[in-house]
């Protein structure tokens, strides 16, 4: 049997033949084509796709056929380059934190409450002065336009279709202020700060004056990482990578990177983007060098939280890094509850890594949290269909809040309360 492109199937001919067996009584059953049945329904997948069953002889051709946000990633393996795709799937070493951050949603259960009235619903988040219509926000994500030519802008317009709040990398690929454009509202910037200070005014004064609201400072990249998934798939990439990426350091200097960010900031002396050096006395410069708010994004510990809330942070971003910056371990929902307890409604708190479903974001709202970001399921979209796919995502989940919030008994984001959880 061949595929649509006329391919040979491995997959659809074996299951083919295990169906024949089973209804030809060559196998024994236990009842009426109980194999067949589970043979016909799609497996999941293994690495890098591991988070949802489909079935790779049937891909959407369209945003619209999607019924789940996981539609979109095996469409996006399929377009996408597969350096590029093992960039964005891969977790670090065994990923037992990537995998951590989605089952982690398990280990608590909703306790809806009834005879409450949901016939209209307000998903609004109101923060730094700013008022979105959903408190689903895009998580940074580096490097758009390796998924797709029309990169973060075509993210920045799927983003305005649902007024979501957008936090852009450093890494970005394209100007800050063409984004600003596109998303026709403020951003918040997410800063690579590196051990060199200069560099991270730079790119905070920039923001700044492109109208960003809130510099959220990453934390959790002070090292080196194992990106085994990325390594794997790198090796079956026939392309020519300095085609689109300079050199690694050399002599101990940084490459000046592809992204705009670093356009007229001098690298000297860095090798790379981590900050190694990177304390509270380096947060409080870059707190005392803007104006915009000044959010502190990868807090995994109380005793973190406690003293960002001490040394002025306006925000918190529970995260680790989509399961990418180190082993930790442990999933951020349930890591949520204790930096909660710890800022003592001192500061919003908000939430990423993992977040894939409406239930996902019910819970961590419920919890505590302000916000919830997402950064993987808008990638998927974007390399599968560009702008089309990012707008679907954003809407499937706005979709799947909205009957999760009438279910649970909230018409408003108010209205999810801690009592609304269990932790089993």
């Amino acid at each position: 049997m061949t595929d649509d492109n006329g391919q040979f199937s491995t997959a659809a001919n074996r299951r083919r033949f295990l169906k024949y067996l089973a209804g030809s009584g060559a196998v024994a059953l236990s009842g009426h084509g109980e194999l067949a049945n589970a043979l016909e329904a799609p497996n999941r997948l293994p690495d890098p796709m591991v988070w949802a069953p489909r079935d790779l002889d049937h891909l959407i051709t369209t945003p619209k056929e999607a019924i789940n946000v996981f539609d979109f990633e095996p469409v996006m393996h399929k377009n996408v380059p597969p350096a590029h795709f093992g960039y964005m799937a891969s977790g670090i070493d065994d990923e037992v934190s990537l995998r951590a951050n989605r089952e982690g949603f398990l280990k608590y259960q909703l306790r809806p409450r009834r005879l409450v009235d949901v016939s209209k619903v307000d998903m609004s988040m109101e923060i730094f002065g700013q008022k979105y219509d959903t408190p689903i926000m895009l998580a940074p994500t580096g490097g758009h336009r390796g998924y797709h030519p029309d990169g973060e802008i075509a993210t920045a317009k799927g983003a305005k279709s649902g007024n979501h709040a957008m936090i852009v990398s450093t890494q970005m690929s394209y100007p800050i202020e063409d984004i600003t454009a596109a998303r026709g509202a403020p951003l918040w910037f997410q800063l690579y700060a590196t051990n060199k200070f200069e560099v991270a005014k730079h790119h905070v004064e920039r923001a700044e004056k492109a109208g960003c609201v809130a510099v959220a400072v990453t934390v959790d990249r002070s090292g080196g990482r194992n990106q085994e998934t990325l390594f794997r798939m790198q090796r079956t990439d026939t392309r020519t990578c300095s085609d689109c990426h300079e050199p690694g350091a050399k002599n101990g200097q940084m490459a000046q990177p592809k992204s705009p960010m670093y356009d007229g900031v001098d690298v000297s002396g860095l090798a790379n983007i981590q900050a190694s050096a990177m304390t509270w006395d380096y947060l409080k410069r870059i707190r005392d060098a803007t104006k915009m708010k000044c959010v502190i994004k990868g807090i995994l510990s109380a005793e973190d939280a406690k003293l960002a809330a001490d040394n002025g942070y306006d925000a918190i971003i529970v995260s680790n890094h989509g399961g990418r910056a180190d082993e930790a371990g442990s999933s951020t929902i349930e890591t949520l509850p204790e930096v909660i307890a710890a800022v003592g409604g001192r500061m919003p708190v908000l939430i990423d890594s993992g977040f894939r479903r409406g239930t996902d974001v019910v819970k961590a709202l419920a919890m505590g949290a302000t916000g919830v970001a997402v950064g993987r399921p808008y990638l998927w979209g974007l390399g599968a269909f560009g702008e089309a796919g990012v707008t679907r995502v954003l809407e499937l989940l706005r979709i799947e809040l909205m009957a999760a919030m009438q279910q649970a008994g909230a018409p408003t984001v108010r209205a999810l309360v801690p009592g609304m959880v269990r932790h089993v």
